[in-house]
């Protein structure tokens, strides 16, 4: 365990030295004129699953909220505590972003959980979360096309977001839904044309 603790903060250190020294300093930048991200991402807590890393991309250049199994919730706006939707609302209305990711993967534990609700041995709040994104019917439902159907369910809830409907409608903002291989390290990208979800084309 020390020995982990003590690499994780080797790691720090190499951070430090890429992106806070020299007169280029990556996070001096962000301090002087904080951040203006183009992109929000909603990803799965998973720890193989890291958008940032994914993609390839330094700190100020995605706005990203995790939670289990990527899900977005429906509106509602009451006196309950909403994270994510805190996050959308901040992401879209304040930062103006133009596009949000919603980031699904292969053998996602939320999405596990869903389908084998009775195997959790400590439930306070994981089922109960998971069931936002629940298939109306999941008897034949392989956990991977689960996931998939999850991400088409967290687009709907999107949508009742007025203020993001709002700015979908007037062409300001764009969802994505793509699912990542951990396995292969493959990202499929759902076309809304053919109704599937097919591997990334790259503009040369």
């Amino acid at each position: 365990m020390k020995e982990f603790y003590a690499e994780i903060l080797r790691g720090y250190q190499q951070f430090r030295e890429k992106y806070t020294t020299g007169d280029h300093s990556v996070m001096q930048y962000l301090a002087d004129n904080g951040q203006r991200p183009k992109v929000m991402v909603i990803a799965c807590c998973d720890s193989r699953v890291d958008p940032a890393l994914i993609l390839q991309r330094d700190p100020g250049e995605l706005f990203v909220v995790r939670n289990v199994a990527n899900i977005v919730p429906p509106y509602e706006k009451d006196e309950m505590h909403h994270g994510t939707s805190a996050a959308l609302e901040f992401g879209v209305c304040y930062l103006n972003v133009e596009h949000i990711i919603i980031l699904g993967h292969s053998q996602c534990g939320g999405i596990n959980a869903l389908l084998n609700e009775t195997e959790l041995h400590q439930n306070d709040f994981i089922s109960n979360w998971v069931s936002l994104i629940k298939p109306s019917n999941t008897e034949h439902l392989d956990q991977d096309t689960c996931a998939k159907q999850a991400l088409l369910q967290s687009k709907l809830n999107c949508m009742t977001f007025p203020w993001l409907q709002e700015k979908v409608t007037e062409k300001l903002l764009t969802i994505h839904l793509w699912f990542f291989d951990i396995k292969t390290g493959q990202l499929f990208v759902f076309d809304e044309i053919q109704q599937l979800f097919l591997p990334p084309i790259f503009n040369t």
